[in-house]
């Protein structure tokens, strides 16, 4: 009998023991946080995203890359800047065959596509020749530049008609053509400017302001109003409205509808006609029936036929080679250029393996203008009409806009926007409809970040939103938080902390109900926050306040490098206390259930 409370006090001793080394391990492992070595700098990431850019990853060591010589740096800065050096040198001739074959098919179009040419700079309002540079000089330095094997480069109409409704504000092309030539040379310029710059800094993110819906939207508008404008040319209207809103385009053909029909002939008729049966039936079945393109800028353009062949493409890498192409083009005569969706599909069914085929169609083209040019001089303008409209219907994506509809109503809303502000004001406010609805967007989420309240899944040491999982099992007397935004800053920092302080107030009550105890701490999930600001990190300190002078401990798990590096750099967690950091959501809650018991057992 007497030696039961010696064996029962072992095991108390026991069970003492492994508490304390459960809550060493757990302090150990919070240590791994809290010592963790300062994230880099912003200006160390700026440089590292130059240096990616233009000296490509090698499989050197690092002992190896520091004894490099001069002109290796020197060739490893050329490679990163020409692509062309790195694939060139293990370029075969079977892959030389495939890409002789695929030019010579773009070749073989090169009459269709002068005249397309010359339509895209028709609706620029540019003389003719114009479009044809941009279709040649542009594509032969993307090929120096670019990565993507299938893009092809030339002038398209979303381009031309945009950069044409923005110049005439600026200047009348019927006026002052030499004027206005030259300032859409100096936009090409400097839109270049912006592309290398977005490039090189890794800026391209800027892009995806304007959202997917939006741009199916812009892209819907801008075909039917191209489509509107190609109706000087097949009736043959000689006073034409410069607006680019369907209203003003309907009223000026209407206008002008009883004067232009004395104009036509049966034969020019029959010639449009012609013009759009072939090139709206034949040209399709002929060459894109199997590939479902959306309306996305060349880099989507690229990384779509890149994906099918496995492999990626670097959109920063991307921007810079088209941004040097539109400097160099806009020296060279040539106004702004980007991916060719018809080009592009032309040349990856074609079978081409890389860039080579798109040097082989410059210069067959190149030379089909020298030969072929007083020929292409008496296009009529109905044709280059009826070729521009074959290309609209492939921009009215009205599957993508229902699916857009089902999936996301506020995406839904910027397509729309877009989709009525090019349609019934201009271009530009069909932009900046699109950009401020997605932007609006963007802000609704960050100023009202969704905030959860978890609860421990059965049978795992995982936590979840009790809402999306009602099996969760809630700890009484311990709250835990996720903050399900990337940013806690000034512009959610005030909601996150009313949210909280709302949650803290209403289970309070409930408890002081029920059970008659109190909340003993909250714990606050961070492992989906990417950063905080100053004014996070106020709300943070007066939260803690007011939870412990309510005798409520405050307890911060999974806080991403730059949340605790910022943290640690504002001294809160010298004032709050090292102890409320945990590695995990389930540390914590060990911690506080060890703090608890430990507390009611000193009672």
């Amino acid at each position: 009998m007497g030696s039961l409370p010696t064996e029962s006090l072992s095991v108390e001793e026991h069970q003492q023991q492994q508490v304390e080394m459960d809550d060493t391990s757990r302090t150990e492992r919070a240590r791994w946080l809290l010592n963790s070595p300062d994230p880099p700098s912003i200006w160390h990431e700026l440089a590292g995203s130059i240096r990616e850019a233009f000296f490509p990853r090698n499989k050197l060591s690092s002992s190896s890359r520091v004894k490099q010589t001069w002109r290796r740096s020197a060739f490893s800065f050329l490679r990163g800047l020409f692509p062309i050096l790195n694939w060139g040198r293990n370029y075969k001739a079977s892959k030389f065959k495939s890409d002789l074959m695929a030019g010579l098919t773009l070749a073989s179009l090169s009459i269709p596509q002068v005249a397309e040419s010359i339509g895209y700079a028709n609706l620029a309002k540019l003389d003719p020749q114009y479009g044809l540079y941009t279709s040649v000089i542009p594509p032969l330095i993307y090929a120096l530049m670019g990565s993507s094997r299938e893009i092809a480069i030339g002038p398209v109409a979303v381009v031309s008609m945009l950069l044409s409704a923005l110049m005439q504000n600026v200047q009348d092309p019927a006026a002052d053509p030499v004027a206005y030539r030259k300032l859409v040379f100096t936009v090409t310029f400097f839109a270049g400017v912006f592309q290398s710059v977005f490039g090189l800094f890794r800026l391209g993110f800027l892009v995806d302001f304007l959202s997917h819906a939006a741009i199916v939207g812009f892209m819907a508008g801008a075909a039917i109003v191209i489509g509107l404008q190609q109706l000087k040319g097949l009736l043959g209207i000689s006073h034409f409205t410069n607006k680019t809103d369907v209203v003003s385009v309907l009223g000026s053909v209407f206008s002008s509808l009883h004067h232009s029909l004395h104009n036509l002939t049966i034969p020019s008729l029959l010639c449009d006609f012609l013009a759009v049966l072939v090139s709206s039936e034949f040209r399709p079945r002929l060459f894109l029936p199997y590939l479902p393109l959306n309306c996305k800028e060349a880099i989507a353009v690229g990384r779509s036929f890149a994906s099918i062949k496995g492999y990626h493409l670097d959109g920063n890498k991307e921007m810079v080679a088209m941004g040097f192409m539109n400097i160099a083009g806009s020296l060279t005569s040539c106004y702004v250029a980007t991916g060719s969706f018809s080009r592009t599909a032309v040349n990856f069914s074609a079978g081409c393996q890389t860039v080579v085929s798109n040097i082989v169609m410059a210069i067959t083209v190149l030379l089909s203008l020298e030969l072929f040019t007083s020929l292409l001089y008496y296009t009529p303008i109905a044709i280059l009409a009826s070729i521009i409209l074959s290309a609209l219907p492939g921009l009215i994506d009205i599957n993508e806009a229902i699916n857009i509809y089902k999936v996301d109503k506020l995406d839904f809303l910027a397509c729309i926007g877009a989709f009525l502000g090019v349609l019934f004001a201009s271009v530009e406010i069909g932009l900046l409809a699109a950009v401020t609805i997605s932007f609006a967007k963007i802000l609704l989420n960050a100023v009202r970040p969704g905030i959860e309240l978890q609860g421990r899944l059965p049978r795992t040491d995982t936590y979840g939103d009790i809402s999306q999982f009602p099996m969760a099992i809630k700890t009484p007397g311990i709250l835990t938080i996720r903050i399900n935004s990337a940013l806690f800053c000034f512009a959610n920092a005030n909601f996150i902390r009313e949210r909280i302080m709302r949650w803290v107030t209403e289970e309070q009550d409930e408890l002081e109900e029920t059970t008659k105890r109190t909340i003993q701490a909250v714990i606050i999930d961070m492992s989906n926050l990417m950063n905080i600001d100053t004014s996070g990190i106020l709300v943070l300190e007066e939260l803690h306040k007011k939870l412990a002078s309510n005798g409520i401990e405050l307890v911060m798990a999974s806080p991403r490098w730059q949340v605790i590096h910022k943290l640690k750099s504002a001294k809160l967690l010298d004032r709050i206390g090292k102890g409320c950091v945990y590695l995990s959501v389930a540390e914590a809650m060990e911690a506080c259930l060890a703090s608890k018991f430990a507390a009611l057992s000193n009672c």
